[in-house]
């Protein structure tokens, strides 16, 4: 005989509700990111209702739970922040190289640093551009972010090789030159390949290269006095002859009147030219040789007291970018966060109904649509997020700055065709 059924009810226990509840939210989400913002509870909560109005919960069952929603929101405000700060890293990574970062929980929110930069709008300084002329500037011996150091040593008689590395490294072990003078690079070298840059000496001659071969007598260029004064109405014609003469005379000047000590130097050791003597040329004229150096270190290290951004910003993943606040995200980015969402739902329902691909009934089966649904699900996402991305690459710094060119550009055209007033007194 036919057993009677009486179910206890003839509702499916998983339906989704057509309104949401927002005392439910926080206890549902996998992160809970949003749950101190009463505009996401209540955006989450709205969502459901949006979910079950699009899925058509008013004529079949949906196979979800309001949970499922709000999850699905929470996922999809995570990829709206995810998306909108990869475009904004891209727009100022340039100008925030060096900057100061911060350390970030596995949500994503800011432990320490500064306060998120990714609703900042920063100033142009074009970090890298700066950094690269910095290390130009380091190798031409102008400065930069690497210090120059400046150190020197007594020459000693006959004696015509000296080693500047062990030289400065002795100077940095003691902290003290030859001299008793406390050196500024004192503890930095220590087995550390040093950089000579530039190595001289003072010269005897106080007014050396200065005057020029006449010893600056009333002439200037020529063998009169012309060149001391102009009333703008004496010219004259000076032969090519005599500039070539002038050359000749000049360079000549360099070998006669201006010393011949030169040096070389070969895996920093230096030799001097002519071995100093101690009793002649060298004596109280070149008895101290000066050279200036840099400290060769690794190029994350700093080396000087100033702070030079190495242990700051140094791509994309340590810009200091948290989670948007989803409070700042304007009514443009809620709508894409919605019909993301919705996509989301419709991934998760399709999953749902593809373990139960057909289901009898009394003598026929039903055929679920969970193929169509994942389809679509996936289709949605790939356009929603491919349509994001395009916008917001429309929309870099650089873009932005071609259209004002082009604005300026189509302003000018229409001017040029605007008849200009004549004023009538």
């Amino acid at each position: 005989m036919p057993t009677n059924l009486s179910p206890k009810s003839q509702t499916s226990a998983i339906v989704l509700t057509s309104t949401g509840s927002t005392t439910q939210v926080s206890a549902s989400l996998p992160f809970g990111i949003y749950t101190g913002s009463v505009a996401f509870l209540s955006g989450a909560s709205d969502q459901v209702a949006y979910v079950y109005k699009k899925l058509g919960g008013d004529v079949v069952d949906i196979e979800l739970t309001p949970n499922n929603v709000y999850a699905a929101y929470e996922e999809a405000v995570l990829e709206y922040s995810y998306i909108v700060n990869l475009h904004q890293g891209k727009n100022i990574l340039s100008d925030a190289l060096g900057n100061t970062t911060g350390t970030f929980n596995h949500k994503g929110n800011a432990t320490s640093g500064p306060l998120s930069a990714s609703l900042k709008f920063p100033r142009f300084e074009a970090n890298y551009t700066n950094r690269v002329g910095d290390g130009a500037s380091t190798m031409a011996g102008l400065g930069g972010t690497t210090p120059i150091y400046s150190a020197s040593f007594t020459t000693v008689k006959n004696q015509q090789d000296y080693n500047l590395q062990t030289i400065i490294s002795s100077s940095s072990a003691s902290g003290v030159n030859d001299n008793d003078e406390t050196v500024p690079y004192a503890g930095k070298v220590t087995d550390k390949r040093v950089i000579i840059d530039k190595v001289y000496y003072r010269s005897p001659v106080a007014m050396w290269r200065f005057y020029g071969y006449y010893g600056g007598i009333g002439v200037v260029g020529n063998y009169t006095t012309y060149g001391q004064y102009a009333d703008d109405s004496t010219f004259e014609v000076v032969p090519t002859w005599q500039n070539k003469l002038q050359a000749i005379m000049y360079e000549d000047s360099l070998y006669t009147r201006v010393s011949h000590y030169s040096y070389e130097i070969f895996n920093n050791n230096l030799r001097l030219y002519p071995t100093p003597r101690g009793d002649d040329n060298f004596a109280g004229y070149l008895d101290r040789i000066w050279f200036r150096f840099r400290v060769k270190s690794d190029v994350w290290d700093e080396d000087g007291d100033i702070d030079t951004g190495i242990e700051g910003v140094n791509n994309m993943n340590t810009l200091p970018f948290e989670n948007i606040p989803y409070d700042n995200i304007n009514a443009i980015g809620k709508q894409w966060i919605r019909k993301y969402a919705l996509a989301l739902c419709k991934e998760m329902l399709g999953q749902i109904r593809g373990k139960f691909t057909t289901i009898p009934i009394p003598g026929e089966s039903v055929t679920l649509n969970h193929s169509e649904l994942l389809s679509q699900a996936k289709e949605e996402q790939t356009a929603l997020k491919d349509k994001l991305m395009e916008i917001l690459k429309e929309v870099e710094y650089v873009e932005l700055a071609k259209q004002d060119q082009e604005k300026v550009t189509a302003t000018e055209e229409t001017l040029k065709r605007v008849p200009l007033p004549i004023f009538v007194g």
